[in-house]
């Protein structure tokens, strides 16, 4: 069985030989039926991304049970998704959590971070900030950079935690280096508005820059206010313009006000360079701008 499922792994990776889907299911359910857990897990994961299989959710389910029920923490985590979202099952929050708990403890990240989600929203279980954040330290300290995320949050917001900036601060800089675009966003509030850490302007725009460039909207609003006031950077009304023109056409409603306001303070010629600018940046997919 331990063959038939490595073979699984060399055919679904392409190691060895070329990449083949078909190949690598059929591996994995001659193993699977033989009880091995990695190889009813992969062939559960085959059923939802359909891969060399059908799309059947049942089958995923059946297959991961047999898996998890062997303490395959993987296949553990993945009924916990499935209960969680009610793919092939009715949604069952309770369930789920039962699932979660069960990969959590054998130190499994996405578990982890997913059942502090549950208890932070109250799914499954009744809403509960400490253990939200218990579970999500231990998913953070394996540098899960949602958990990192989150747990900035609840540290500037006080839930679950003293509120305590510093360590806010820490959270975010450790999510927000792995790229995680709302750390990059709070981090650059962090720095512009001096919280947790010494007030740095510059700073604050390279990482709403980071967050802009991967498309939120709250981070190009802010850059354009830090163009507008000459904050970190140099004033530069064309600038202004071009990113809350772009936040604007992602649904940030304060940029609307913003456009008009700075419009107010540039020529014609200017106006249709910003437009340019702004058209150009979003055919880039905000890189480089």
């Amino acid at each position: 069985a331990n063959a038939q499922g490595n073979l699984g792994v060399m055919y679904y990776e392409g190691r060895g030989v070329p990449q083949d889907y078909k190949a690598a299911a059929k591996w994995y359910r001659l193993a699977a039926k033989q009880g091995n857990a990695n190889a009813q897990g992969n062939l559960g994961l085959m059923h939802i991304n359909e891969q060399g299989v059908s799309k059947d959710y049942k089958k995923a389910v059946k297959w991961f049970k047999l898996a998890a029920e062997q303490g395959a923490a993987h296949a553990q985590y993945n009924l916990g998704v499935i209960f969680e979202n009610g793919q092939g099952v009715p949604r069952n929050y309770k369930t789920a959590v039962k699932w979660y708990n069960l990969s959590a403890k054998q130190g499994y990240a996405k578990s982890q971070y997913n059942l502090g989600v549950m208890h932070a929203k109250g799914r499954g279980v009744p809403r509960d900030y400490k253990a939200a954040v218990k579970s999500w330290k231990l998913a953070a300290k394996q540098g899960d950079h949602r958990a990192q995320y989150y747990l900035g949050f609840m540290y500037v917001n006080g839930q679950g935690v003293p509120k305590d900036y510093q360590t806010a601060v820490k959270w975010y800089k450790l999510a927000a280096k792995q790229g995680n675009a709302n750390a990059q966003y709070n981090l650059g509030l962090m720095y512009a508005n001096g919280q947790g850490i010494s007030q740095a302007y510059k700073t604050a725009v390279k990482w709403f820059r980071l967050a802009a460039e991967q498309g939120t909207a709250r981070a190009q609003f802010n850059l354009g206010v830090m163009y507008d006031k000459g904050l970190g950077v140099k004033q530069d009304y064309l600038y202004a313009h071009m990113w809350s023109n772009i936040a604007a056409s992602n649904g940030h409603k304060n940029a609307f006000q913003n456009i008009d306001k700075i419009a107010k303070l540039m020529t014609s010629a200017e106006l249709s360079a910003a437009r340019k600018l702004a058209h150009e940046c979003i055919r880039r997919k905000y890189k480089g701008c």
